[in-house]
């Protein structure tokens, strides 16, 4: 074990003498004596630091504490075993060049990560800050935030802040995704102006809402379920496949509008119609599924309402890992199929209240509709 304890300096700042100086390539530039160079795996520099019988420092950009090397070295030597000495993180440098507030920012890192899943929290925010790395640069983090919908106005590259390398690049998210950054950078994005937000908590509208042909239109009651199976997140990828009037696609738009929603039809006029009459965003994709479907973004929710069995397994193809698929069917033998594919199954059968001749009320059946949904994670 090292000397205790081991002192992590946030840069710039000072170093302390030790015998070992721990730090990445440009923080150990030009410093003397024994240095070991963090790289993308921490396993042999946390070995290394074990085995050390001197005085170890270790340096990191700004503070070391947020989304950095402490919580590694916590978890190997403990908390009590550490002398952390931050410096201004480059979050808060990020948002003082801009001059704004930043504590109802979303903070979010895709330094060791998934790329995508950094983005989907981004892209439900109106104001977040991604930190950025050598695996998911910022024209990485563009093209993403373009797959999701992200209705971010602007975006601000923020590279080397507090050096005399440093640059505040202001430019929109296509011009993030086509540049090409310093990888180590801070992303702030802002909405242009802040998302319409729903009135009411209100779903399964009336059919009567939607223009649509001939009664070929998921039942109300049978789209409320649909919606709860769907759990729609807050952003992130939506697939409508076999949308007809786009009903499914054009509530998941009213209840979850960071969403981006893709209905895919082969006539999609009636889609396009109730998504400009409820106010909602919804690319309409006209084409035949499962073809049309290679071209369109990894969705993280599936709602097919058209198609056979061959539909439901292109869409499960590609499903994004935690992703989830609700489909309807009318017929017994496809709903038991979906269900050895999907793990859940459910019969909805509605019976709707009609007035008679005479002043009574009967309820009239509707046709049952299945309901399944999976996979599980």
């Amino acid at each position: 074990m090292p000397d205790l304890p081991i002192v992590v300096v946030g840069m710039p700042g000072p170093v302390v003498d030790a015998d070992l100086v721990v730090g990445g390539r440009r923080h150990l530039e030009g410093r003397p004596g024994r240095h070991l160079v963090i790289g993308g795996d921490l396993a042999p520099v946390l070995d290394a630091i074990a085995a050390e019988v001197g005085r170890v420092c270790v340096l990191a950009s700004g503070d070391p504490g947020f989304f950095g090397i402490v919580r590694a070295l916590a978890d190997r030597f403990g908390p009590e075993a550490l002398d952390v000495r931050p410096a201004v993180s480059s979050v808060a440098l990020a948002f003082a060049r801009l001059g704004l507030p930043w504590d109802d920012a979303v903070v979010v890192s895709a330094h060791g990560r998934p790329l995508r899943a950094a983005a989907r929290r981004a892209a439900a925010a109106p104001k977040a800050a991604v930190l950025t790395s050598p695996d998911s640069p910022p024209e990485a983090l563009g093209k993403e935030l373009l797959v999701l919908g992200a209705r971010h106005g602007r975006a601000v590259v923020c590279t080397r802040l507090g050096t005399d390398a440093e640059t505040v690049a202001d430019v929109d998210l296509a011009g993030l995704a086509a540049g090409t950054w310093d990888p180590l950078s801070v992303v702030v994005l802002l909405d242009a102006e802040p998302v319409a937000t729903r009135p009411a908590l209100a779903w399964g509208l009336p059919e009567a809402d939607f223009d649509h042909r001939e009664g070929m239109i998921t039942k109300a009651e049978v789209r409320a379920v649909a919606l709860g199976k769907l759990d729609l997140p807050p952003a992130g990828v939506l697939w409508d496949v076999g949308t007809g009037s786009g009903s499914v696609a054009v509530e998941c738009a009213r209840l979850s509008p960071g969403l981006r929603v893709i209905a895919v039809d082969r006539d999609g006029e009636r889609a396009r119609r109730n998504a400009v009459r409820h106010g909602v965003r919804v690319e309409v994709v006209e084409g035949d599924a499962p073809g049309v479907l290679a071209a369109l973004p990894d969705p993280d929710r599936v709602f097919v309402g058209g198609g056979g069995l061959d539909v439901l397994d292109a869409v499960l193809a590609r499903l994004t890992l935690g992703g989830r698929v609700v489909a309807t069917f009318a017929a017994l033998d496809r709903a038991a199929a979906a269900f050895t594919r999907l793990g859940h199954l459910v019969q909805v059968g509605v019976s709707r209240a009609m007035v008679l001749p005479d002043g009574g009320v009967r309820l009239a059946a509707e046709n049952p509709v299945f309901v399944a949904w999976g996979p599980d994670e």
